[in-house]
């Protein structure tokens, strides 16, 4: 037991200003705390082998009388062998508990993509997060409590879709196993997240990969390139040009309508993609060929907009406008086919190593070799197989100089 120190008076005990820890006497452990300014009662016991200290309230609002009593009441209570702390500690477990059941998904749902929206560069990505959750997943549980969320719930969102709509649902369930992680670090639910796919929905739910349809982007044959850029170059336009240019490049149709005068270094010709811009977060370096510098001088520049290709107002184009060139040239293809074509090109008709042409691609590279590409970016290396790409569409035989010309008044195709 605390050893009982002096007793002070009251005047004495308003009179203390010093920081720190003051033993006031009256009952064993009792002291004034003094701390920036503030003044509050703690009691010292020790029960078992551990010492434990209690706040008992603010001084003035606390006299000194009612401190003793309070401090004489918590010593009675370890005499008769009662915890004095325990139940304040189950009273805060209690008040958690409940402040855990008010917390519906729907509420968790909102405060974790707000509290994760910041790290996604491009804003659709909070709104598809939104879009799938608020379709598939909040009509099912939406108000239920998250603390109460288990596998029947889980399944009664992901089973109407699974087979049908495999990708989204794998969607869904990654983004509902977020949303119970990010509630379980708050500690609004406690236990394992029912919606984890290994070792738990994989026993009741088919692989995706079992189920999932493989849906290839329509391409142009790489036979067939050739004629398919003679026919593009009788195309006027911005999007026509804008088409071109990412077949040269094989870069991806946002990347080329998102794309600025300021990323293109005319004198290495290089043209660097920004990380903020790309699909995996890297800055990408892109090896211009000597056709492709030569359609970027052609190209006007206007005064309204940095943009290398850009829409109506300035603004980029669509998603839809270099598809709808290939709709009037009567082309069974879309945009990104080109990359399944270069891709081709590279494997069927060079001896360029496959790696090259997937950091060409600006893809993930996982094996060594490939990583060993990524460190040292190959960037002229890749260069000669652009400008062999290039070659190979025909881009290299200046056939297109009068048609370039055009742009000085240029119309939106």
């Amino acid at each position: 037991m605390p050893k009982v120190a002096k007793q002070l008076s009251e005047r004495t005990v308003a009179a203390i200003k010093t920081e720190g820890r003051h033993a006031v006497g009256g009952a064993p452990g009792l002291h004034l705390r003094v701390s920036g300014g503030h003044r509050g009662w703690v009691l010292r016991i020790q029960v078992g082998d551990k010492r434990r200290y209690i706040g008992m309230g603010a001084y003035p609002a606390v006299s000194l009388s009612e401190a003793r009593e309070k401090a004489r009441d918590i010593h009675e209570k370890l005499r008769e062998g009662i915890d004095p702390v325990a139940p304040r500690k189950h009273q805060r477990m209690a008040l958690a508990a409940q402040v855990a059941a008010d917390k519906t998904f729907e509420w968790c749902t909102q405060e974790f993509l707000r509290a994760k929206s910041a790290e996604w560069s491009n804003p659709k990505h909070r709104q598809q997060w939104e879009n799938t959750l608020q379709t598939y997943a909040l009509p099912h549980m939406g108000l239920l409590s998250v603390a109460s969320i288990d596998l029947p719930h889980i399944l009664t969102c992901l089973e109407p879709i699974w087979s049908t709509k495999n990708e989204t649902a794998s969607r869904l369930r990654g983004r509902i196993e977020a949303v119970l992680d990010w509630a379980t670090v708050r500690k609004y639910r406690t236990g394992e997240n029912p919606a984890r796919w290994k070792g738990h929905l994989d026993k009741v739910l088919a692989a995706p990969s079992k189920i999932q349809k493989v849906e290839h982007h329509r391409a142009v044959s790489v036979n067939d390139m050739p004629h398919f850029m003679r026919e593009l170059r009788l195309r006027e336009g911005i999007a026509a040009r804008a088409l071109e240019f990412t077949i040269l490049t094989a870069a991806r149709s946002g990347e080329v309508r998102g794309a600025t005068w300021s990323e293109i270094d005319k004198q290495t010709g290089v043209w660097t993609v920004p990380a903020t811009r790309m699909k995996a977060g890297n800055e990408h370096r892109v090896p211009l060929s000597q056709a492709a510098l030569h359609l970027l001088r052609k190209l006007p520049q206007f005064h309204d907009t940095e943009l290398l290709f850009p829409g109506t107002k300035g603004q980029p184009l669509s998603d839809m406008t270099m598809t709808a060139v290939m709709r009037r040239m009567k082309v069974d293809a879309v945009p990104h086919g080109f990359r399944s074509t270069f891709r081709d090109w590279v494997g069927e008709n060079t001896h360029y190593p496959r790696e090259l042409a997937e950091q060409a691609l600006a893809h993930t590279l996982e094996s060594k070799v490939e990583a060993a590409y990524r460190r040292g970016d190959a960037l002229e290396k890749r260069r000669e197989m652009m400008e062999h790409w290039a070659k190979f569409c025909g881009n290299a035989q200046g056939q297109f100089e009068k048609l370039l010309d055009s742009f000085k008044s240029t119309q939106v195709d």
